[in-house]
Order: structure tokens, then C-alpha cells, then sequence
């Protein structure tokens, strides 16, 4: 019969897994720690602690509906906001637009207008040239009637139409002069109000672009929903599949969603639904068993980037401070690097991609239903000589060996990285990876799936299978999934 382990021996074994050199150090010495003191231990290496909790008759009846009520009220409100804060930017965008094109129609009219006027002023010297030839004639045939006896007549004509000509070469001139000057300032202000009008334009394109300011708000409205969907730990539970999947509808966690944002919630589950096989739906099940094992994956992966991260950025100091030496001696520890080997640690501390830990979880557990699952957390079907563990019900005689069993979930996918990233058997693996991100290439599953032929006994055809698995069910979208409240942080290729 399972022995039911107090809420301090879960403590004490939580800190085991996650190796908390403090705690070990107390219980070396006998000094009995009290279930406090352990959770500020256990708090202080930032380790999730798990909650127990029992519903009761009161918070299921009246509790819980008042807890939906009240969120729908706040969605309401939510959806109000918006509806309120769409109309209000339409109106803007209306008025914005009507001024636009209230500007832009006298624009066109004052350049219609210029451009008439310079048509008009290009006809002025035709008719300057025919008013000139009509009275030079008419004055010359004038002056010739006059002094018909005493002028020549052709002497007569050439001196008068000279005059003219002179005279109006003089207007033309002086004519032209004024058009060209008229011409320029034209162009000149028309250039002025369009640099002006840019200048105008800009800093209304900046109000529309910071105007509606939503990103605080969106901020706020994801903050509100990692609140409703924290950490949701549920040890010693018989936790049914229907509840899972009621939670999975009211937090909208859809795994199409997830294939295409690359974001997925928070939810942390410490153990599968006990009825999980009873879902008559594959693709539920496995669906499912996805929406459970994936958040404590890209959990895990997240926590080994900010640690590669930090590593990268003291390769890249020339000092070191002591703190700093501390936190590599307690890494080359972790990942059990001997004699300081930067560039070993630095190939260990990686992720492991999520398509293949969901493939090698789904094969080792049965998609959940598994004995060694539902009983000891062991998604993975590590063997242990040693620890606590699970008695296969059959196994050779030879073999001695036991599934290793786990407390929460999430100490057996940490437990899972920490195998691949230190153990001999995968050498192969780790430097394939290592080698990836040396070319500046994405670590993908399909990759790498060869390279852990020792991780069972059946070898390649083991690697064939998870292959199988992470094609059928398109595991490789998951690659790239991050934690809605993740922080972005900036890569550093060394």
C-alpha cells in the first residue's frame, strides 16, 4: 500500500531532487527542520513549493460560482472597455481622415488655380507680339499719310516699327523678368507648405500610433488571467479528467492557439487525472496529456536559457565577482562538470527541444495512463538502483533496478533534463546540440532523435518511434512555444 508522506517528508523530498545543498547540510547534522523553515529554504533557491488544499462542500456550492460570476463580470467589463475604446478611435480616425481630406481638396484647388494663372501669363507675349505688329503697322501707314511728300515712306516705317520694337523688346523683357520671380515664389510656397504640412503630418501619425495606448492595458488583462491561472498545484488529489478539462475551457487554453502564437499559460499541474485512460477520444487524450506535460517543459527549458544566458555573459567579462563564482561552482556541480571546463558546461547547459521531451513523455507514460505515471509522477521511466522508486511487475530476474518516482511532475521533467544533459549515454546528443548552435541553427527534435539510441534497449528502432510520434502529432510546433509571462531576453550567439 502507498505510504502517505507527510507535508514535511514532501518538503524534505522536494529539496533532494532539486539537490538544496542547505537542507542536506541540516539534516547531515540532525537538526530537525520545522515545515517553515524548510518552505524559506526552499523559497530562497526559488523552488516552487507545492499547496495542499481539500475542497469543501462550501467552496464547491458557493465558492467556485461566485468566483465564475465574478469573472465574467470582469470579462464583461473587459469586452465593454474595448467595444467603448473602438468606437472612441474609429470617431478619431473619422474626424482625422475628414480633416485630411478637407486639406487635401484646397490644396488641389490653389494648385488649379496656380497652375491657370501661369497658362495666363504664358499667352501674355503672344499678344504682347500681335498688340506690337498691329500698331506699328497702323502708325507707320499713319505717319506715312502725313508726311507723304516730305518722309520717305520705307526710311519712315523702319524708324517707327525699330521704336516699337525696341519699346516692346524693353516691356517683354522687363514682363518676363516679373513672370520668372512670379513663377518662383509659387513653387516656393507650395514647397514651404508641403515641408510644413509634413511636419504637420508626423507628429499626428505619432498620436495615432501612442493615442490608443492599449499595451498597458493588454498587460493588465494578462496579468489578471496569470492571476485566475497561477501555479496550479494539486498533490494527493484524485483529480478527475473532467475538471482538467472545465479548467482548460475557462482559462481558453487551446492547443491551435498555442501552434499559433507560440505562447502558452502557467498552468502547472504536480500529477495526472487518475481516469485520464477513460477519455474514449485519442485525439482528446492525447490533447490532453500535451496541455499537461507542455507549460512544465518550456518551464524547465525557460530556467537552463536564463542560467545559459547568465554563463554567457560572465564567458564574456574578464573579472569575475565572488558571487559569480559561487553560482559557477554551484553549476559545475548541477551539471557535474569537473575541473572547471567552461566550454563543457557551456555544451551541458542547454534545452532539450520540446518536441522530443513530449514524444519520450508520451511513449514512457502512455500518454499518462501509465502505472509508473499516475503513481509515482515517472514520466520518463527513469531507473533507479537507489532511490525510492517503483517495482516493475515485470522485469528479469538479473535486474534489480526500480522506475523512479517523483513528488510533483515537474521533478520528474527536471530530473528527465538533468539525465540528458550529464549522462554519458548521451554524449552524442549533447554535441550534435552543441554543434547546432555553434552554425547558428534552431535546435529542432527531428535533429537530434538519433543521437539517443542508448536511452532504451530497442536503440534505433526506439528513435524510429519517437520520430513517428513527433511527425503524427506535429510536436515540432511546439518548439519554439514560450511562457506567457516569460521575460524576452537578448541572444547572445558565442
Amino acid at each position: 500500500m502507498k505510504k502517505k508522506l507527510s507535508y514535511r517528508d514532501q518538503l524534505i523530498e522536494l529539496a533532494k531532487i532539486y539537490n538544496v545543498k542547505e537542507i542536506q547540510e541540516y539534516i547531515k547534522r540532525r537538526k530537525n527542520l520545522t515545515s517553515g523553515q524548510l518552505e524559506l529554504i526552499l523559497r530562497k533557491n526559488k523552488i516552487v513549493i507545492p499547496k495542499d488544499f481539500k475542497t469543501s462542500f462550501f467552496m464547491e456550492n458557493f465558492t467556485k460560482p461566485l468566483s465564475k460570476v465574478s469573472r465574467r463580470i470582469d470579462d464583461f467589463k473587459d469586452d465593454s472597455s474595448k467595444a467603448v475604446n473602438r468606437v472612441s478611435r474609429k470617431i478619431e480616425y473619422f474626424k482625422e481622415d475628414s480633416s485630411r481630406s478637407i486639406s487635401s481638396l484646397f490644396y488641389n484647388l490653389w494648385r488649379s488655380a496656380g497652375i491657370v494663372g501661369l497658362g495666363f501669363l504664358n499667352v501674355i507675349p503672344k499678344l504682347g507680339k500681335t498688340y506690337l505688329s498691329f500698331f506699328g503697322n497702323f502708325f507707320t501707314d499713319l505717319f506715312n499719310g502725313i508726311y507723304n511728300q516730305q518722309i520717305n515712306k520705307v526710311k519712315a516705317g523702319k524708324a517707327v516699327v525699330s521704336f516699337f520694337i525696341i519699346v516692346g523688346a524693353i516691356t517683354i523683357f522687363a514682363s518676363g523678368f516679373m513672370t520668372f520671380k512670379n513663377l518662383e515664389k509659387p513653387e516656393e510656397k507650395q514647397i514651404v507648405k508641403k515641408e510644413e504640412k509634413i511636419k504637420k503630418t508626423k507628429p499626428t501619425v505619432k498620436k495615432e500610433a501612442v493615442k490608443p495606448v492599449e499595451k498597458p492595458k493588454v498587460k493588465k488583462e494578462v496579468k489578471k488571467k496569470q492571476e485566475r491561472v497561477a501555479e496550479l498545484i494539486l498533490p494527493d488529489l484524485n483529480l478527475k479528467t473532467e475538471t482538467v478539462l472545465n479548467l482548460f475551457e475557462d482559462v481558453n487554453y487551446d492547443l491551435k492557439k498555442v501552434r499559433f502564437e507560440k505562447i502558452v499559460k502557467p498552468i502547472y499541474f504536480t500529477q495526472f487525472p487518475k481516469d485520464l485512460d477513460e477519455i474514449q477520444s485519442v485525439r482528446l487524450k492525447k490533447d490532453t496529456f500535451i496541455k499537461i506535460v507542455l507549460p512544465l517543459v518550456v518551464a524547465e527549458n525557460e530556467k537552463i536559457l536564463d542560467d545559459r544566458y547568465k554563463l554567457l555573459k560572465i564567458i564574456g567579462k574578464k573579472q569575475t565577482d565572488d558571487n559569480e563564482k559561487q553560482w559557477l561552482r554551484q553549476k559545475f556541480l548541477e551539471y557535474k562538470v569537473k575541473k572547471g571546463n567552461i566550454e563543457e558546461l557551456k555544451i551541458r547547459m542547454d534545452i532539450i527541444p520540446s518536441s522530443i521531451a513530449l514524444a519520450q513523455a508520451a511513449k514512457e507514460s502512455g500518454w499518462g495512463t501509465s502505472r509508473f505515471a499516475l503513481e509515482g509522477n515517472a514520466i520518463f521511466g527513469q531507473w533507479t538502483w537507489n532511490g525510492q522508486g517503483i517495482e516493475p511487475l515485470l522485469k528479469d530476474k538479473n535486474k534489480n533496478h526500480k522506475i523512479l518516482k517523483f513528488p510533483i511532475l515537474r521533478a520528474s521533467v527536471k530530473a528527465y533534463k538533468n539525465n540528458l544533459n550529464t549522462h554519458k549515454s548521451y554524449k552524442n546528443f549533447r554535441e550534435k546540440r552543441g554543434e547546432l548552435r555553434k552554425k547558428n541553427k534552431k535546435i529542432k527534435g527531428l535533429d537530434l532523435t538519433k543521437t539517443l539510441k542508448n536511452y532504451a534497449e530497442t536503440g534505433s528502432e526506439y528513435t524510429k518511434i519517437l520520430e513517428q510520434i513527433i511527425t503524427q502529432n506535429r510536436l515540432m510546433d511546439f518548439e519554439l512555444v514560450t511562457l506567457s509571462n516569460s521575460m524576452k531576453r537578448q541572444e547572445l550567439n558565442l
